[in-house]
């Protein structure tokens, strides 16, 4: 029934009733898409929950008889029976191998430390799946997301969830302005993961006490190494770790098992001082190692910018922000002088350790919880 012109806008922002407002939900089996889904479900909105099965176990890993991510589809399947929605899902195999397990396995193989999480989200979730719900005449899409879209004088923003410990937006920042009118984050300003769990348990849903992913979805070991192998076989080729002077400290299997600012693993010991990995060389299968004030960067090339702050990203001005080069490290104050609508050099005012081709620099205000953007770190050091 529609709502007569003196009634507020509903909870998801839309001036008409729940049950006239189609949302769908991006479903992983999970928790949080799941308490997503119910919660709107039980508000009567008309939800529609979609799993995308984005990844094979068994040829990403070789094993005989691994399942295609089922359990995950099957959790999905059952909250949707439980709460009384439809469900969908969608084989996006290939369109995730393409988008992100490729890049993935390439990033590696050039000495990057790619982040594959940044590109589902750009290249899938927010891409194709938000154009699957279009074509299903959703009002919106629903994810269970940790972050919040606020609406501000210019638009709708993007900004930190509430629970920092839980904060997603490090891997949202190419969330476009147009995608972000689209999307609705639920559960952002929820205050723990524990609020969540009581949700689900309110609910009665069946995943209530599943525990939390922890790896990348295509790497369920961790070992994204053996990963890359089976992708790229002959990847993993011998080389040598040699010293900032070219001098042979040892050697190693294959430049895919390091990453910069690593120390463990390196099977170089009885030295006096510690040695940190300092730099890949792809084109040597050199591994080169130096002292830790080796890896400090106060100077950051970043291309593919997302600019998500008021007015255009203007090569005249400077924008001073804090930034967050790894999703684990904490926001340092910066300086953003754009070279092009797209490419920046960020000065960071207190240096940061273990800066990573491949990684996401991600701009934050300084002092507040709006994200502002972002782009891709883009050369060594």
């Amino acid at each position: 029934m529609a709502l007569d012109n003196d009634t507020k806008l509903n909870s998801l922002g839309f001036a008409k009733s729940p049950a006239d407002t189609r949302v769908v939900v991006a479903m992983s089996g999970g928790v949080d898409s799941s308490v997503v889904a119910a919660q709107l479900a039980e508000e009567g909105y008309d939800v529609v929950g979609v799993t995308l099965q984005l990844y094979d176990h068994g040829a990403a890993l070789a094993k005989k008889g691994a399942c295609c991510a089922g359990r995950d589809i099957h959790d999905a399947r059952r909250v949707a029976e439980e709460m009384g929605f439809p469900h969908y899902v969608l084989d996006y195999e290939n369109t995730f191998k393409e988008a992100v397990i490729d890049e993935f396995a390439d990033s590696y193989l050039a000495g990057a430390t790619p982040v594959p999480c940044i590109r589902c989200n750009e290249r899938v979730k927010f891409k194709d799946l938000l154009e699957t719900a279009k074509d299903l005449d959703a009002d919106c899409m629903a994810t269970g997301h940790y972050i919040q879209r606020k609406l501000g004088a210019a638009g709708s923003e993007l900004h930190r969830a509430t629970d920092t410990a839980r904060d997603q937006s490090y891997f949202l920042f190419s969330t476009t302005p147009e995608q972000l009118d689209y999307l609705r984050f639920p559960l952002g300003h929820l205050p723990s993961k524990d609020a969540t769990r009581a949700l689900a348990s309110r609910y009665g849903l069946s995943v209530a006490d599943k525990p939390d992913s922890q790896d990348i979805c295509f790497v369920p070991n961790g070992n994204y190494a053996s990963v890359i192998e089976k992708l790229r076989p002959g990847a993993a080729e011998p080389g040598e770790i040699v010293d900032v002077d070219g001098n042979v400290l040892g050697t190693h299997t294959g430049v895919i098992h390091y990453t910069i600012g690593q120390r463990r693993g390196l099977g170089i010991g009885g030295l006096a001082d510690p040695l940190y990995v300092v730099k890949l060389d792809v084109d040597t299968r050199r591994v080169i190692v130096g002292p830790k004030d080796m890896l400090a960067t106060r100077t950051i090339p970043v291309r593919e910018i997302n600019w998500l702050g008021d007015g255009a990203f203007d090569a005249a001005d400077e924008h001073h922000v804090s930034v967050k080069v790894r999703s684990t490290r904490p926001a340092r104050e910066a300086i953003i002088r754009p070279k092009s609508p797209t490419e920046a050099e960020v000065e960071l005012l207190t240096p940061e350790e273990g800066v990573s081709p491949g990684q996401a620099c991600v701009f934050y205000e300084t002092g507040g919880t709006r994200i502002l953007g972002g782009g891709w770190i883009w050369r060594g050091y």
